[in-house]
C-alpha cells in the first residue's frame, strides 16, 4: 500500500459576506509577514522569554498597522475592528504577543483635553511612534475595575499619583502608560465607578518617570513584552494629561467621560482577544495537520487512525465557529452596534476553545509535544492565558447572564 500525498496544512480565506479584495490583500500581507518575519523570531526568543525587538515593531509600523483603525485624515488606515482583527489573528498565530502589540497604538493615549494635542499624537500612534502601555488591574482590582484603589490628588494643575498596579504590559518599553485613578470616592447612590479617571503618564522608552518603579513579573508564557507590576508613589501628571477615555477608540464618544467611556474599548478589547485567540489555535491545528503526516507507527503516518482523524476533524470545526463568530460580532461593532453581550459571548467561546484546541494538540503530538522542540507548547501556554486577560471566563458568563436574567 503506497503510502498518502503529504498535504501542506491550507489558511483559511474569508468567507462571504466578509469577503472584500481589500480585506484579502491585507489578510495575504499580514500571513505573509506572519510566516516569514514573525515565526523565525518567535522561534528564537519565545524560549529566551526575550522581549520582540524594536525593528519589528518598526517593520509594522512601516506597514501603518498602529494605525489600521485611525482616521486617514490622521495618518491611519481608516478601517474597522474587523481589519484590525484581520491582521491580528494572522499575527498571532506566529507569536501571541505580536497579535497583541498593535492594541499598543490604535489612538491609544490620544484622547487629551486638548484636541490639538490630540490631532499629534493621533499621527504619531498612526505611524507606530506614539505606543503604550495600559495600567488598569491592581493587586486587589483585576475583573473588578470599580475596585481600583490607586489615589490621583490634584494640587493647582497637577494630579499626583499614588497606589500600585499590576498587569502592565510592555510598560518600561513605552513611550506613555495610561492609569486607571481614582479621583475620588463615590457619592451614597452613586455607581462604585464614580470618581475613576484615567491619566496619561508621559515617559521616555526604555525608563520609568520619577515616582515610578517596575517589578518583572515572570510569566509561563506571553513572551515577547515584558509585564510589570508598578509602585506609584507621587507620579505627577499635568492636568492636560487628564484623559477623556481608554483604549483610544475612534467610535467612542470623546464627552462620555472617565469609566464611563470604556465598555466600547473593553467590548472591541474582547473580540480583538477571540481572533487571536483563533489565531494561535490554528497555529495548534496546522502544526498538527503536518505532524499527523510526519509521524509513522506501526508502518503508516498516524493520521491514517480514524481516532486521530477524528480528532484533528474535531479542531477544525471549533475553530471555524470561533472564527465565524467574531468576524460576525467584529462587523456589529464596525456599524455601531453596542454588541456588548455578543463581544462577551466570541471571548468566550474562542478563548475556551483555543485552549481545549492547543491542549488537544498537544495530546497529538504525544511525547514530541510535551517538549521545548516543537512550537505547540508555545500555542498551549500562550492559549491559557486568552481565557484569563480582557476579563476571566466567569466574568464573560456573568455580563452574559446578567443581560438575559434580573441581577441577584
Amino acid at each position: 500500500m503506497s503510502k498518502p500525498d503529504r498535504v501542506a496544512p491550507r489558511p483559511p480565506e474569508l468567507p462571504a459576506p466578509w469577503h472584500t479584495p481589500e480585506r484579502a490583500a491585507l489578510q495575504a500581507e499580514a500571513r505573509t509577514f506572519a510566516r516569514d518575519v514573525v515565526m523565525p523570531l518567535a522561534d528564537t526568543l519565545d524560549p529566551q522569554k526575550a522581549e520582540m525587538p524594536r525593528a519589528l515593531i518598526d517593520q509594522m509600523a512601516e506597514k501603518g498597522w498602529f494605525g489600521i483603525t485611525i482616521p486617514a485624515d490622521h495618518g491611519g488606515l481608516g478601517l474597522g475592528v474587523f481589519e484590525y482583527c484581520l491582521i491580528s489573528e494572522e499575527l498571532a498565530r506566529a507569536w501571541l504577543s505580536v497579535g497583541s502589540i498593535l492594541a499598543r497604538g490604535q489612538g491609544l493615549g490620544t484622547q487629551t483635553l486638548d484636541p490639538e494635542r490630540r490631532r499629534d499624537l493621533l499621527e504619531k500612534s498612526a505611524r507606530g511612534r506614539w505606543i503604550g502601555s495600559i495600567a488598569l488591574s491592581e493587586p486587589t482590582a483585576g475583573s473588578d475595575l470599580a475596585g481600583v484603589q490607586t489615589r490621583a490628588v490634584r494640587e493647582g494643575d497637577t494630579w499626583v499619583l499614588t497606589g500600585t498596579k499590576r498587569w502592565a504590559g510592555f510598560a518600561q518599553a513605552a513611550d506613555f502608560i495610561e492609569v486607571l485613578a481614582r479621583t475620588r470616592d463615590p457619592e451614597p447612590g452613586e455607581s462604585r465607578s464614580a470618581g475613576l479617571e484615567p491619566f496619561l503618564v508621559v515617559k521616555e522608552p526604555g525608563t520609568f518617570p520619577p515616582g515610578m518603579t517596575g517589578r518583572v513579573i515572570d510569566k509561563i508564557g506571553y513572551h515577547g513584552f515584558l509585564t510589570f507590576e508598578l509602585d506609584l508613589d507621587g507620579v505627577r501628571v499635568p492636568e492636560s494629561d487628564r484623559l477623556t477615555g481608554l483604549y483610544g477608540d475612534q467610535g467612542a464618544d470623546a464627552d462620555a467621560g472617565g469609566f464611563a467611556s470604556v465598555q466600547r474599548g473593553l467590548n472591541i478589547a474582547r473580540v480583538h482577544t477571540a481572533a487571536r485567540a483563533v489565531g494561535v489555535a490554528r497555529a495548534a491545528l496546522e502544526d498538527t495537520q503536518a505532524y499527523l503526516q510526519e509521524r509513522e507507527q506501526f508502518g503508516h503516518p498516524i493520521g491514517d487512525f480514524q481516532a486521530l482523524r477524528f480528532a484533528l476533524a474535531d479542531m477544525a470545526a471549533d475553530i471555524a465557529q470561533a472564527r465565524a463568530f467574531w468576524h460576525q460580532v467584529a462587523h456589529l461593532l464596525d456599524i455601531g452596534e453596542p454588541a456588548e453581550s455578543e463581544s462577551a459571548m466570541v471571548k468566550l467561546v474562542a478563548t475556551e476553545m483555543a485552549v481545549r484546541v492547543t491542549n488537544q494538540a498537544m495530546q497529538l503530538h504525544g511525547g514530541n509535544g510535551y517538549t521545548t522542540e516543537r512550537r505547540v507548547e508555545r500555542y498551549w501556554r500562550d492559549a491559557r492565558l486568552t481565557t484569563i486577560f480582557e476579563g476571566t471566563s466567569e466574568i464573560q458568563r456573568r455580563i452574559i447572564s446578567d443581560r438575559m436574567l434580573p441581577k441577584p
